[in-house]
């Protein structure tokens, strides 16, 4: 019995080594897919936010069809935010749709019947929701990106993430141009 028991102390080890490898394998794995599932989210919402928008643009037009350069902005901001790829790419799009959507706002402060038309209101309470659900969607993301990244980083957590090529997530980050305060202005549109 002397003679098998550092074979069995090393079997122990090398059980309980294996254990841990794949409890850390299993957790990070876990993590990615519930970075993968909140950006999924992140997607979803995204894309309802940019099915919204044409009807809304639509429905500025009939009563301002002479702000047309706001309406293409929205326009080339919504095509570019439905070809991002990355977080990232997403992100900096958003934030040049919500600058373009913000001017929108603007117009139409400008055309106080159209504030009243049942058909935007409603367009603008779903947008708002869809907002507040992206806004959710992306804090939800950011946390499980932390979570992973942080189980990418901690040990034994990193020598599992490196030997089966676990990599940090990115984040989904406002541009730096929307730290900066938008400007309205609600004065004469004949100074315009």
């Amino acid at each position: 019995m002397k003679k098998w028991m550092p074979w069995m102390i090393v079997a122990a080890i090398l059980v309980v080594l294996i254990v841990s490898v794949f409890t850390s394998y299993n957790s990070l794995v876990n993590a990615e897919e519930n970075v993968n599932q909140s950006y999924s989210q992140i997607q979803n919402q995204l894309q309802r936010r940019t099915d919204l928008i044409p009807n809304l643009v639509n429905t500025v037009k009939g009563y301002a069809s002479h702000e047309k350069a706001v309406i293409d902005d929205i326009s080339k901001a919504r095509a570019q935010l439905a070809g991002a790829k990355t977080p990232g790419d997403q992100a900096a799009a958003n934030d040049r749709l919500d600058s373009a959507l913000g001017r929108l706002l603007v117009v139409v402060e400008k055309y106080p019947d159209l504030k009243a038309n049942q058909h935007y209101t409603q367009l603008m309470d779903e947008l708002a929701g869809t907002e507040n659900r992206l806004a959710v969607a992306r804090q939800d993301y950011n946390s499980a990106v932390a979570t992973y990244n942080k189980k990418v980083k901690r040990m034994p957590g990193a020598l599992i993430a490196g030997l089966f090529s676990f990599e940090e997530k990115e984040y989904f980050k406002a541009d730096e141009s929307a730290k900066k305060t938008p400007k309205v202005d609600f004065g004469d549109s004949s100074d315009q």
